[in-house]
């Protein structure tokens, strides 16, 4: 995790102060790119505590496809509260809790021009397993005809799966990195992504290549990142990932049962932990910032 120290470091020492949409304001730098292999461990970031159960929840929310926030509040995290209950989306809500056509909804339920429901996650799935040397297994969560119709237009964009000697890698291109707050947790919940596709897919998860678009630091975080800064980094855990989740299915199918056991009273730790937990991680204490919506 040096590289994104690396970067972190970077914006706020040679970033440019600009204005933006929440007011907040960033030091901003732009086109970065961080390398992780998995062989070398799960990037997982030591700096500070990792919220890595909520990682697992939302990724497992967006695989299932949905936009309702209500279903991770069951699963322990508010992490879309801010945008989902926001001024500015509130009266296009379709429900409570509707965070809109977000990013599961677009990886599982896109809907072309001509009406039809494609599931990309499935068929880069499928594709991956029938066509491997393909340069296609693209997924995208930026649907440009749909930007209105969600509380927050993808950040993490786009992701492609490129295999080679019976390894998988994934590279994501991310338009809007918010380097203190999002930036670990979206290293961390694309390395889970890599490794559940690998195991579906019967490759051996490789490398995440991220790529930074507008890198950034918002200006209330610069305290909080340069106390992270004078820490010295933890060597990096490794992931223990249910061998039975061998479909895609199998992850939805897991996602509701999970879900329905939460909201029957089970402790939903316990039951994310199931999934996929990190084996010997070590890290700093937590570094509270406040989200810009």
């Amino acid at each position: 995790m040096r590289r994104y120290l690396d970067i972190l470091r970077k914006a706020i020492e040679s970033g440019v102060d600009r204005e933006d949409r929440t007011g907040t304001g960033t030091r901003a730098i732009f086109g970065e790119v961080m390398r992780f292999r998995m062989g070398d461990g799960f990037p997982a970031v030591t700096t500070k505590r990792l919220a890595f159960r909520s990682v697992l929840a939302e990724l497992l929310w967006f695989i299932a496809g949905s936009s309702d926030v209500n279903e991770l509040h069951a699963l322990g995290t508010h992490i879309w509260d801010g945008n989902a209950y926001a001024p500015y989306w509130i009266e296009r809500a379709r429900f409570d809790g509707d965070a809109g056509r977000n990013y599961g909804q677009q990886w599982r339920d896109w809907i072309a021009s001509d009406g039809r429901h494609v599931d990309q996650l499935a068929d880069v799935i499928a594709g991956i397993r029938e066509r491997p040397s393909s340069r296609r297994h693209v997924v995208t969560a930026w649907n440009p005809g749909e930007l209105d119709a969600t509380s927050l237009p993808a950040c993490h964009a786009l992701f492609q799966f490129f295999v080679a000697d019976g390894k998988l890698s994934l590279m994501m291109y991310q338009r809007s990195c918010d380097l203190f707050l999002g930036v670990p947790f979206n290293i961390a919940e694309y390395a889970v992504l890599l490794h559940l596709v690998a195991q579906i897919t019967d490759l051996v998860p490789d490398e995440l290549v991220h790529v930074l678009a507008d890198a950034h630091v918002y200006r209330d975080h610069l305290d909080a990142a340069r106390e992270q800064l004078a820490r010295e980094p933890f060597a990096s855990p490794t992931l223990a990932l249910d061998p039975t989740l061998r479909e895609l299915d199998d992850v939805t199918a897991r996602y509701r049962d999970i879900l329905g056991r939460a909201r029957a009273g089970d402790a939903p730790g316990p039951l994310l932990d199931g999934v996929a937990r990190l084996v010997g991680y070590q890290s700093h204490s937590s570094i509270k910032a406040k989200m810009a919506v």
